[in-house]
């Protein structure tokens, strides 16, 4: 049978690895949404911008 040992220093030093990964992967979905959604408007012509209550300058912005 197997055992397995841990201790405080393995759990205290993945901790913190663990929280680096997840913020490094939210920071890249936050990325990837903001470019498709300034893909999305950039398509749109400026009177269906207008009709959202939008300019062309405004996409960087709302893309945020």
């Amino acid at each position: 049978m197997t055992h397995i040992t841990r201790n405080a220093a393995s759990t205290s030093f993945a901790l913190p690895i663990a929280s680096a990964v997840h913020h490094l992967v939210a920071a890249v979905v936050n990325w990837n949404d903001a470019r498709v959604t300034r893909k999305a408007l950039s398509r749109l012509t400026d009177r269906e911008l207008n009709d959202i209550g939008l300019v062309r300058g405004d996409i960087d912005d709302v893309a945020r």
